[in-house]
């Protein structure tokens, strides 16, 4: 089953699906199910987590849904350790906020066509980490939505955990 943190929702049997369904099970995207992230996910589920919410909220304000769920299921493409990167960085080397931003971006336009849309969401989804202003409302959505499934990740495994059962129940 495929499903987004929080939702209840099968994405399979949803129009969103028929928006990534290109991707989605290529090995590149695949291999994001070993890498962790943000502590207790993968960065698969995490992507999948931005994408799918980033389509509902551009569907229910009449942005572009398509571009921002395919963009939010490819904001993280990047197979690098970041901790390590971080440890290894020189003076003068760029943040991995934004390294990892245009590493994920040059790997999705390898992966498949992006519009510039897509490009801009993916290269900007750190912002104000980045500096650089999103040009396009779906950009913003997509730094909202990257920042509360952080969050969301890190509250639903912490809270997901079942407590004992109570012997004298």
């Amino acid at each position: 089953m495929l499903k987004a943190i929080g939702s209840r929702k099968e994405l399979t049997n949803i129009v969103y699906f028929c928006y990534i369904s290109d991707i989605i099970d290529s090995s590149e995207v695949s291999e994001l199910k070993n890498i962790t992230h943000h502590i207790s996910t993968t960065r698969f589920q995490h992507c999948l987590n931005v994408s799918y919410y980033s389509y509902v909220i551009c569907k229910k304000m009449h942005l572009n849904a398509r571009s921002a769920a395919r963009a939010g299921l490819l904001h993280d493409l990047f197979y690098y350790n970041r901790k390590e990167y971080n440890n290894a960085k020189t003076k003068g080397q760029i943040s991995h906020s934004l390294f990892h931003a245009m590493t994920a971006a040059e790997n999705a336009a390898k992966l498949v066509d992006i519009n510039d849309l897509e490009r801009d969401i993916i290269e900007k989804h750190m912002w104000p980490v980045t500096h650089k202003m999103p040009k396009y409302k779906e950009s913003y959505v997509i730094c909202f939505v990257d920042k509360y499934c952080a969050v969301l990740e890190f509250l639903f495994t912490k809270f997901s955990k079942k407590a004992p059962a109570d012997a004298n129940a």
